[in-house]
């Protein structure tokens, strides 16, 4: 399989590490890129993730696959003017951390079943085109919503796409992705920038968080170096899941606190030796 033109919306982490996998493996002859700003298109000409830059309007009309990676708030309109745009030769695909309000915002459109809700399960800290890596999926899930809405041929040709790159594939309901998404993913973010916001409140020391700043906190911290204008909306689409899951978090923390307040030793281990039941489930 390989496709003639694919143009990738927005020309960052997630879409230029798509089109390196394409390139790569020879998957593609042409990559056109539509982004907002000047600076994104020429970074993405000069690192190679792209072959040339074009409106929107004159991208789709050339391309086989059509694959979106924007903030998910602009994916909703953005995503309209595509399906009203595309004919039933091309595909569609998109790349968000939500799902519910996009599918639903396409449900009934005359040319849903040319899009293909997916959600590969790899990201970083970081944005731009710049960002983008090599191998970027390998080993890792993506996750393909609604499954049944779309063309079997569209599903197919991406999971034969992201096979090839090394991923596996898990298929749920739209509501059942941003819920679990919430769990494991958008959780993790809140819990990074409000414990970069406690260590800034409370050390004013720069060179101290820098020198003294272990491991342990970079890992957990390094999250909030995460772009705002891709996450506000992530968080705000998926307000419910991640109310459900933010008010679970602040009881355990309530818990560790009660221990350390009470001086209970007991309590406090069992809360530990319970939470290192994720072993058997992340290595």
């Amino acid at each position: 399989m390989r496709f003639d033109t694919v143009t990738i919306v927005g020309v960052g982490l997630i879409s230029g590490s798509f089109s390196l996998a394409l390139k790569d493996r020879g998957l593609v002859r042409r990559v056109i890129g539509v982004s907002r700003t000047q600076a994104s298109t020429q970074k993405a000409l000069e690192l190679g993730l792209i072959d040339e830059a074009l409106p929107l309007d004159e991208a789709v009309k050339q391309s086989d696959l059509i694959y979106v990676a924007i903030p998910v708030d602009v994916t909703i309109p953005v995503m309209g003017q595509i399906m009203d745009m595309i004919t039933d030769r091309q595909i569609v695909a998109d790349a968000g951390s939500t799902k519910l309000a996009l599918c639903e915002s396409l449900d009934g459109h005359p040319m849903r079943s040319r899009f293909v809700a997916m959600h590969p399960m790899w990201g970083t800290e970081y944005s731009g085109p710049e960002a983008a890596v090599r191998d970027a999926f390998k080993g890792r899930c993506c996750v393909i919503c609604e499954k049944e809405k779309s063309d079997a041929d569209a599903v197919d040709v991406m999971e034969d796409l992201y096979r090839q790159m090394g991923m596996h594939f898990v298929y749920m309901d739209a509501n059942s992705h941003d819920m679990h998404a919430a769990y494991v993913s958008h959780i993790s973010h809140i819990t990074s920038f409000a414990l970069a916001n406690t260590v800034l409140e409370k050390e004013k020391e720069e060179s101290a968080i820098f020198e003294l700043a272990g491991g342990g906190f970079e890992s957990t911290v390094r999250l909030a170096k995460s772009n705002p204008s891709m996450w506000l909306p992530i968080f705000m689409q998926n307000r419910e899941h991640v109310l459900d899951v933010l008010n679970e978090h602040i009881s355990q923390l309530r818990k560790f606190k009660s221990c350390l307040e009470k001086e209970n030793e007991g309590y406090l281990r069992e809360l530990m030796e319970n939470a290192n039941k994720i072993r058997r489930i992340i290595k």
